[in-house]
């Protein structure tokens, strides 16, 4: 919370038609109001140009807008176009049932939209940025979703008299709604930047195991540590790894605190790290159950459904650990680097190797045999291959913080909004 406070006003409790937490100052009760009390519809028809335009677009689940060009002759087939100014409230009549609105910003500010997209300016009093907070929660998704008449899926539309009707309470003071979009505002630029550093970090560590790994054809990796030379050799899984095992096939329940049960749905899906708060328990512990028990140099592979090919290398600090039904354990041979070998599941020639080997079939998969074919390209020393393992392996737990820091940030976000709005 400290990294998320605009100034030192301390936010203080009320009940009633005011909301749980305000800024201090403020108590009195808020209003309830209509949509159609708030905003009035704006147009700012334009002819449609044919030498090229920009137009806007907005994302489903209130995820803002995005802008596309349109090249001379692929125009929309309208006579009209309108044009778009910021600080507006902007719907989609097709697709407002799957949340497509957002407020408009200076970035918007002379895009195109045709008449699917109407857009609304708030009345004198009223500040934008913070109904981008009322209109993304899930009570006006609801209430677009009943506006929205029509057949299954993606032929409903919006009716725009109805969405008018959307009750909310509101401040009465246009500074105290200022106070909460601003603070709300700079949460969800912490979490932007903490969001673009994670993406910086992922594209550096992308682009060193293009680097540090040799390519297709080659030998030799582009960037090495000093110290070490030589070519390296091509090894199949099945010559670095002891045996492979099928998971353990038992139900699964809540996490009893000491025994974990691993799933595919348990292995986080960019940085194949153990998700400790996500984790479950065998309903009994098998008598055969040691032998489902993981051990160092693990490393598990997911072998059907849409998690195909995502993996996890056993870490002692996760304790107890059985690996499931759908899983398939490779036991590293002490001579090879297992977060090395480990790194090497993370790399685009295991993601391609993957993609084209679970399509053999029709339903997506990549059995024990052929995990055994892939093909790692291996450093002549083992001492080379820990180098490179441990450093990968430091690089991922940067990207993993980072990625925790995002979700806890993202949780604050979420139990402000259910405190500052009635």
């Amino acid at each position: 919370m400290e990294d998320c406070r605009t100034d030192s006003e301390l936010l203080t409790q009320f009940h009633n038609k005011s909301p749980q937490l305000r800024f201090s100052g403020f108590d009195d009760e808020w209003q309830e109001k209509k949509l159609g009390e708030i905003v009035t519809e704006f147009k700012n028809p334009v002819e449609l140009p044919h030498n090229g335009y920009t137009r806007l677009g907005i994302r489903s689940h209130a995820k803002g807008t995005f802008h596309e060009y349109v090249a001379p002759g692929h125009e929309l087939e309208a006579a009209q176009m309108s044009e778009v100014k910021a600080d507006n409230l902007i719907m989609s009549i097709t697709f407002a049932w799957e949340h497509a609105v957002a407020i408009t910003d200076k970035n918007d500010e002379g895009k195109l939209v045709s008449q699917r997209f109407p857009q609304f300016s708030f009345n004198k009093g009223q500040v934008p940025e913070f109904y981008k907070y009322v209109i993304a929660d899930e009570k006006f998704r609801h209430h677009l979703w009943l506006s929205s008449p029509g057949g299954a899926g993606r032929n409903r539309v919006l009716n725009i008299k109805e969405s008018m009707e959307y009750k909310s309470h509101i401040p009465s003071s246009d500074f105290e709604q200022q106070k909460i979009g601003a603070f709300l505002s700079h949460v969800d630029s912490l979490i932007q930047a903490k969001t673009k550093k994670l993406e910086s970090l992922k594209a550096v560590k992308k682009s060193l195991l293009q680097k540090c790994f040799p390519k297709e054809g080659e030998k030799v990796p582009q960037m090495r540590f000093e110290g070490y030379s030589g070519e390296w050799e091509e090894k199949k899984l099945g010559e670095i790894a002891e045996k492979f095992d099928y998971g353990l096939n038992a139900a699964a329940t809540d996490f009893d605190g000491k025994n974990k049960y691993l799933r595919i749905t348990d292995i986080d899906d960019e940085n194949r790290y153990f998700k400790y708060d996500d984790v479950s328990s065998p309903d009994c512990i098998l008598s055969e159950s040691e032998n489902y028990l993981l051990r160092e140099n693990d490393i598990v592979f997911a072998r059907t459904g849409a998690s195909v090919g995502k993996t996890y290398i056993y870490n002692k600090q996760d304790g107890i650990v059985y690996f499931a039904g759908f899983l398939i354990r490779a036991h590293i041979k002490q001579e090879y680097d297992s977060l090395f070998i480990f790194q090497n599941t993370l790399s685009e020639p295991y993601n391609k190797y993957i993609q084209i080997t679970s399509q053999r079939s029709g339903q997506p998969g990549v059995n024990a045999e052929e995990y055994k074919e892939y093909s790692v390209m291996c450093p002549p020393t083992h001492a080379e291959q820990q180098k490179i393992g441990q450093f990968f392996s430091k690089y991922d737990s940067f990207i993993s913080a980072q990625q925790k820091e995002i979700d806890k940030l993202k949780e604050v976000k979420k139990a402000l909004l259910q405190k500052m709005f009635c």
